[in-house]
């Protein structure tokens, strides 16, 4: 099917088709509620090398206050570490959880990008398309000048070597 035989949109009628331009970090934000931005804002926190160093540090501190700090003062005795391994663990038993909704808010906003970019990539397409088909539209018209001047030329190279 070539280009001339359907009617080609015009740059006002792409527009008019166009559906408004979403910013859907925006929109994923205003749904969220304050317990989700907190799994989420816990989430991006526990996940770096800042927490990891704080729960290094603790966790060497306090082994080592407990070793080699003076017995009176020592709250939590080398070898069984009670106190430590119960902080922890809690510690462990109530971010997992939350980090796993925090992570599957993250992969409903991943999920909106997705979507987006996808109708973006559309638009565009959509746009692309229509811009080959002037291109195209217009190649045929310059073809036929280009070959009626052609003739033309000859047609008076005719005339004028006869």
């Amino acid at each position: 099917m070539n280009s001339t035989s359907y009617h080609i949109p015009s740059f006002e009628e792409l527009r008019k088709m166009r559906k408004p331009i979403r910013n859907i970090n925006l929109e994923h934000r205003g749904k969220l509620s304050t317990i989700q931005k907190t799994a989420v804002w816990i989430t991006e926190h526990v996940g770096t090398m800042g927490f990891f160093v704080i729960i290094l540090f603790w966790t060497v501190g306090w082994l080592f206050w407990n070793v080699f700090g003076p017995l009176e003062m020592q709250f939590d005795p080398f070898p069984g570490f009670v106190l430590w391994l119960f902080i922890s663990n809690m510690i462990q038993l109530l971010l997992l959880p939350l980090i796993m909704i925090g992570q599957n808010i993250q992969g409903r906003h991943a999920e909106a990008r997705a979507e987006a970019d996808f109708e973006v990539n559309s638009k565009a397409e959509r746009e692309l398309e229509v811009i080959i088909m002037h291109l195209e539209k217009q190649e045929k018209i310059f073809s036929k000048i280009v070959k009626n001047f052609e003739e033309l030329e000859k047609s008076q190279e005719k005339n004028e070597n006869p």
